[in-house]
């Protein structure tokens, strides 16, 4: 018996040696914070380090723990509001030392509760003297209740003011909206762009940014339906498909929550991996030219955003004109000026395969001028070969193109 006993004590200890520390400090509570750094328990030492520097500096910085992520997260605010957090996280990463600054959202705070059954305390009974020098004892009062209202004699009691009743939410097509778009692996939002599609049609009814609170898009179809696709250079695309009139507020998608007063729709875009292909369709040229048009730098600095992101990304470039015919073929000169006509720019002639390798090449030079290694891209000319459109139609601009395929990862 007694060996026995033995046996469940060591059973016991063993258990215990298992079990997961406890996480020091308050855990994370509902609402939106401006993370700069996290640890994972045991790391508390290097997390209080951090926290001293940052508060060295005038920061008042702060830590709590997630216990659904089972992360301690290092933060420098927090706001119930989620446009306002977003917009106080990118003036953040404006900050040296802090550009990879993010949201974290907690939906619910994640610390065990408990429920206490314990009365409220009284006051202790106080004397009244009377008239006839008589001592009463006071009715015991509740500390937490606010004071009674006095009622005169032969008045009515006031009725108590009836619950307020609860918001109702409304339907997702008459409601303002905002798209966020973040990465999944660190819950980072990432700026992009969401497309409004007619599912009906199939028609593009108009792009907008993510992260910006508007009106919801009625397609105003026969049936409703609606087609979101969430965008980000250098991450595949995620679509959401909805009928607008069978989204139910209480039981909402998973992707979907209502937030104070408005929906937020969530697209969680994964990196392009080995054997995707991205288009830069927002970079554009002259005509006749291997030079690009100014309003290319924003698409050109994600897809440097991108090759930074991971050193082992290699891609090849992919040029495409609208038709194999032979023409003018202007590139850059001496002054190697990306996003202009300069005096100095060489005109010849070419083919359309020519024109394409060019075109791809102009990229390829941008990116090496901006610290990326030759060795990790490689360029390939299509000419008018595979054109997405009719050359004389009205999409025939989209077949000029550059892709990007992610040949290592």
């Amino acid at each position: 018996m007694k060996g026995y006993a033995l046996a469940l004590v060591l059973a016991g200890a063993l258990l215990t040696s298992f079990t997961e520390p406890e996480p020091k400090g308050e855990y994370l509570q509902k609402g939106h914070y401006i993370v700069v750094a996290a640890y994972r328990i045991g790391q508390e030492k290097y997390m209080d380090n951090y926290v001293s520097q940052l508060t060295s500096k005038g920061l008042h910085a702060q830590y709590g723990y997630d216990a659904g992520r089972k992360f301690y997260y290092v933060y420098l605010d927090y706001y119930t509001d989620f446009n306002e957090s977003i917009a106080h996280m990118l003036n953040t990463r404006k900050q040296e030392g802090f550009e990879l600054a993010w949201v974290r959202v907690m939906k619910e705070g994640r610390e065990p509760t408990t429920t206490s059954t314990e009365a409220p305390r009284e006051n202790t009974t106080t004397p009244v003297v009377t008239e006839q020098n008589k001592v009463e004892t006071a009715k015991p009062v509740i500390t937490a209740a606010p004071e009674s209202p006095k009622v005169e004699p032969e008045q009515k009691q006031p009725e108590k003011p009836k619950a307020e009743e609860k918001k109702k939410i409304p339907a997702l097509r008459e409601a303002t909206v905002l798209f966020y778009l973040y990465n999944p692996t660190n819950s980072k939002p990432i700026e992009g762009e969401v497309e409004i599609v007619d599912s009906d049609m199939g028609r593009l009814i108009k792009k907008v940014k993510a992260h910006e609170a508007q009106p919801m898009t009625d397609p105003r179809n026969k049936s409703g339906k609606v087609t979101l696709i969430g965008s980000s250079f250098g991450f595949r695309k995620v679509q959401h498909d909805y009928v607008l009139q069978e989204v139910d507020p209480e039981n909402l998608p998973e992707h979907i929550e209502w937030n104070e007063d408005k929906y937020i729709i969530h697209f969680d875009l994964a990196r392009l991996h080995r054997g995707d292909i991205e288009t830069l369709y927002n970079v554009y040229f002259f005509n006749d030219a291997a030079i690009m048009l100014p309003e290319s730098k924003y698409e050109l600095s994600r897809l440097l955003d991108f090759m930074n992101s991971n050193e082992r990304y290699k891609i090849t470039l992919h040029g495409h004109t609208n038709g194999n015919a032979r023409g003018k073929i202007v590139t850059m000169g001496p002054t190697r000026n990306f996003f202009e006509l300069s005096n100095d720019v060489i005109q010849d002639s070419g083919t359309a395969k020519e024109l394409s390798k060019a075109r791809a090449q102009v990229i390829k030079d941008w990116l090496e001028a901006n610290g990326i290694a030759p060795d990790r891209i490689a360029i390939k000319a299509w000419g008018g070969s595979r054109m997405l459109h009719d050359k004389n139609s009205n999409n025939a601009r989209r077949n000029v193109r550059v892709e990007v395929e992610v040949i290592a990862d």
